[in-house]
């Protein structure tokens, strides 16, 4: 077992490593929810121009939670966060800034992203868990744009192989915060360390969709 301040890794003879986190400030975990809302499309659009703001949202989205996941597993959290919830398209400084924020997430936090993503890529039903999830948390107080969203969401997931890996890389680190705050909570109810939950691992996608900044946040170069 390896242990931190904020996670510890325990080896299960079965499961191999799982990561358990430690106490979490109600602070620090209120971001991860706030860095889930994303304006996701409601309406599907054929044209190529959907496509590109998809792929430049799942960019978006998968460098601010890893930034976020930085920060749970023990990264020393900035006092200033504007430039973590702007919305525009991610360049220059900003995003040399989250980038750096994202390659502090310790190796085995970022094998729980990973797992989750691989596993989305590797089986046949990704889109409809991928969809709805990000849809639902992207708009928590508007069930109507939500249904919208998922909508919208799974018939691009389905109909373009070329967004797959970068929609699931966004949805792969969104719900590893998730489930991080979720296995924090049941450790201060329970007072014994409780993993966290992820899909089972799969191998690495073909580099079909695998864009060059999905090979640098999740260190496959």
């Amino acid at each position: 077992m390896t242990s931190g301040a904020a996670f510890e890794v325990r080896l299960d003879p079965q499961l191999g490593a799982r990561v358990c986190p430690g106490e979490l400030p109600p602070a620090l975990a209120a971001l991860v929810p706030r860095s889930q809302r994303a304006d996701w499309p409601t309406w599907l659009d054929p044209g190529p121009r959907m496509l590109r703001d998809v792929l430049e949202l799942a960019r978006l989205q998968t460098a601010r939670g890893l930034a976020v996941l930085s920060w749970l597993a023990g990264a020393e959290t900035p006092a200033d966060l504007g430039w973590l919830w702007a919305t525009r398209r991610l360049t220059g400084p900003r995003q040399e800034r989250m980038y750096g924020a994202a390659a502090a997430v310790p190796d085995p936090v970022l094998g729980l992203v990973l797992a989750n993503w691989t596993w989305a890529l590797d089986t046949r039903h990704g889109g409809r868990v991928i969809a709805p999830y990000l849809a639902a948390t992207a708009y928590p107080g508007d069930g109507h744009q939500a249904a919208h969203a998922a909508m919208t969401l799974l018939q691009t997931y389905d109909r373009h192989p070329e967004v797959r890996a970068a929609v699931a890389a966004a949805w792969a680190t969104a719900k590893v915060g998730t489930d991080w705050c979720k296995a924090a909570e049941l450790r201060a109810a329970y007072g014994s360390p409780t993993p966290v939950f992820t899909y089972p691992r799969g191998a690495i996608p073909p580099p079909i969709g695998v864009r060059p900044w999905i090979e640098r946040l999740f260190r496959l170069r």
